[in-house]
């Protein structure tokens, strides 16, 4: 089993990553130590090498991938994007406030984008992605999987909402299963 750092202190993250990764003779593993990397880019594949580079010093790995994530929702002229996890204190929080400051839209047009980054031990890209899933923002919670903003997030290709989806399911049509994939192709082919 070939092992690649996952550049994450979430240990749920890395559950998903292995659940999609099944079958590709592939482990992601977390960092080793300390964690904490500063996100100071203004795009998604800009924060996503941050972390990998930051992640790649101490790895026991080859190869680093990171990924930065977020939602982006039209009628809030793409926010929270690359501040999705920094929207409100906790995921709760987030959820009400982005119910709130969407009230009175009618538009409710929405994206998850994410995007993924490969380096060396170095800190060198070798590869880098960027893919998404399209929905809308529901007016409230449903469902009982997932995490973070999949609550309120309807998934146009499914009919459902994210957090009605099976992890399999998810793991067919959400905006990281979609990078992760790209990144597991380049993988099969530079190995």
């Amino acid at each position: 089993m070939y092992q690649i750092t996952l550049a994450t202190s979430n240990k749920h993250k890395v559950d998903e990553i292995n659940l999609i990764a099944n079958g590709y003779d592939v482990e992601f593993v977390l960092p080793k130590g300390e964690f904490d990397p500063v996100e100071d880019s203004d795009n998604f594949i800009g924060n996503a090498y941050c972390k990998a580079k930051c992640a790649s010093l101490n790895a026991k790995t080859e190869l680093t991938l990171a990924d930065d994530s977020g939602l982006c929702v039209e009628a809030l002229n793409g926010a929270p994007g690359i501040y999705s996890a920094r929207y409100a204190p906790s995921p709760k929080e987030r959820i009400e406030k982005l119910l709130f400051n969407m009230k009175d839209k009618e538009n409710r047009k929405a994206k998850f984008v994410c995007a993924m980054v490969v380096v060396d031990k170095k800190g060198q890209i070798l590869f880098q992605t960027e893919q998404t899933c399209i929905g809308s923002i529901m007016h409230e919670p449903k469902g009982k999987g997932g995490f973070g903003y999949d609550p309120i997030f309807f998934v146009q290709s499914e009919n459902k909402g994210m957090a009605e989806l099976s992890e399999i399911e998810k793991s067919k049509v959400s905006h990281r299963a979609k990078a992760l994939n790209c990144v597991l192709n380049w993988l099969k082919d530079n190995r």
